[in-house]
């Protein structure tokens, strides 16, 4: 329980009461308000995207120059997989577990997530999982990527500890995430208030469930296939799954890992296109353009993405025919992806739109989340794909795809509902310093990788033909300033706290969701009494006033 200020039930980040150090950490500890679990979720994504970013700069200051420098190979090869494994399964996705945690009750009139306890569990499990990949990583850390690819991750290439805890703590990730997965289900399925049907609910909360059954079809799979290699590395002897010796196929794994983690991909991604879809409208002061059109196509882009995992392996050998199927299945995902682009293009035309930061992270994400689409597209075809494979263009495609995607949606998201989850606005003016440096700065770190790419140099090697030094000079120092530069969200964030201006339900003036329609922060349980679904009332043009929505009415 927190305590309640002129604006309601105060979040545990500004809740004041006068308590004992010990009594509020076990609030924080015992919790099951989905609120509190969101923020803890959001606060432990945010320490491993810092981490994560450490491994990054690390990597860059290696390669400043051609030749060896400060570090020597066996080293260098364990911080790709390490900085891959930290950001893709201890940042982005428990952030937007966490977002959704606090927001998904509200927007669909819930006063907790249908399972608290089991809420609680799924974020307890990310701790000690981070715990055992970061000791793995001081263990002889595994030099075999994030992929975990047989026969480099076996018990002969990678007999240290460091691997299997490596392993374990992915196995133990993927548990907490089909936890969430289900309790959000379960959440929209069963407490949805009363009126609201499926296609009246929020975009945001739609990206949610569609992510939630990504989760639960495609992370089994991958535990399961880390459990088959932890079992050969364990009884070499008794099991050969993937060992070629024994009868087993060390492509079985890759078509495993593929199968989980190419819709991963869009688990990274389809919450950030629902926190895009509650921006744009906001900021451009009208309704999205085809609604229901948006919200099949998140479900059509979820189907694609289990049919298309083999475009990873196409150096492989799998047969041609093979190959050219999963060709024209991933070039088709650009259809559901480009209504998406075109549709919040739409949204935008004739709007009266407004540039706060929440505005300029999404119009930045539509830049450059199309450059990564449409180097994805290139990379769809079979031959390009075989040259292209393992160079510096699939780094660069892929940080186009996940940092200008899924990072600068989730920095729109945050900056969007910080008023909502603090009862405190921002400072803009930072906020917009934030956003200029860090979407320059990702162009200067990852654009000339194309270039690279297309002209040879391969990925994960830790020295280079010279004549890709100035490129990697450019890269290397990007890289530095847009790692300085998230301080800058740091000291935004800890300063408007405590200092920032108060504000009320609807900050924002134009948000209709019901979160728009509770106290900032929701009072516990979110809403006095369960609210009621009434049709949202819009009202174009600049001079819209917050009052003119219509409230959700209260049950009787």
């Amino acid at each position: 329980m927190g305590t309640h200020s002129k604006y309601g039930y105060l979040s545990p980040l500004t809740d004041k009461a006068s308590k004992s150090a010990l009594h509020y950490v076990k609030e924080w500890f015992y919790t099951t308000d989905a609120k509190r679990i969101g923020v803890m979720y959001t606060l432990f994504g945010l320490m491993m995207g810092f981490l994560g970013g450490v491994l990054s700069i690390l990597i860059r200051l290696e390669l400043v120059q051609a030749g060896p420098d400060f570090m020597n190979a066996e080293f260098y090869a364990t911080l790709p997989g390490m900085h891959a494994s930290l950001m893709i399964f201890f940042f982005i996705i428990p952030l937007f577990t966490g977002v959704g945690n606090f927001i998904v009750p509200v927007q669909v009139g819930a006063p907790d997530m249908a399972f608290p306890k089991l809420n609680l569990v799924g974020f307890w499990l990310l701790p000690p999982a981070a715990l055992m990949a970061i000791s793995s990583y001081f263990l002889t850390a595994p030099g075999f990527g994030w992929t975990g690819y047989p026969p480099l991750s076996n018990s002969i290439y990678s007999p240290q500890l460091g691997a299997d805890l490596w392993i374990m703590a992915v196995i133990i990730v993927g548990t907490s995430s089909t936890m969430a997965a289900v309790n959000f289900l379960a959440t929209v399925f069963n407490m949805r208030c009363k009126n609201m049907t499926f296609f009246q609910m929020p975009l945001f909360t739609w990206s949610v469930v569609v992510t939630s059954f990504l989760i639960l079809a495609s992370t089994p799979v991958l535990t399961s296939a880390l459990l088959m290699l932890q079992l050969e590395r364990t009884f070499p002897g008794a099991f050969q799954f993937f060992a070629p010796e024994g009868g087993g196929d060390p492509i079985l794994y890759q078509h495993l890992f593929w199968f989980y983690s190419h819709p991963a991909v869009y688990i990274m991604i389809l919450p950030g296109f629902g926190m895009i879809n509650e921006i744009i409208p906001t900021f451009s002061r009208k309704p999205i353009f085809g609604y229901a059109v948006m919200a099949w196509s998140m479900a059509a882009i979820a189907v694609l993405g289990f049919v298309v995992w083999a475009h990873h392996m196409f150096t492989t050998g799998i047969a041609l025919k093979v190959r050219v199927g999963f060709m024209f299945l991933t070039m088709l995902i650009a259809v559901p992806t480009g209504i998406k682009i075109f549709s919040w293009l739409a949204t935008l035309w004739g709007g009266s739109l407004k540039f706060d930061t929440p505005m300029l992270y999404s119009l930045g994400f539509l830049a450059m989340f199309t450059i990564g689409g449409l180097s994805g597209v290139v990379l769809a075809s079979v031959p390009v794909d075989i040259e292209l494979h393992d160079t510096y263009y699939v780094v660069a495609h892929i940080h186009y795809v996940l940092v200008a995607g899924s990072v600068m949606t989730i920095f729109a998201g945050l900056y969007y509902w910080f008023p909502k989850m603090t009862g405190r606005m921002y400072n803009e003016m930072l906020g917009k310093v934030h956003f200029w440096l860090t979407a320059i700065f990702i162009n200067v770190t990852f654009f000339g990788m194309h270039y690279m790419g297309v002209k040879g140099m391969p990925r994960r090697y830790f020295d280079y033909d010279p004549q890709f030094e100035m490129l990697n000079v450019v890269s290397s120092v990007g890289s530095f300033v847009l790692f300085a530069a998230q301080f800058i969200w740091v000291f935004n964030f800890l300063w408007s706290l405590k200092y920032g201006k108060e504000v009320g339900k609807n900050p924002w003036k134009d948000g209709t969701h019901l979160e728009w329609h509770t106290t900032s922060p929701p009072q516990h349980h979110n809403f006095p009494e369960p609210p009621v679904w009434t049709p949202i009332v819009r009202h174009h043009g600049p001079h819209r006033e917050a009052d003119e929505l219509t409230e959700p009415v209260p049950a009787e």
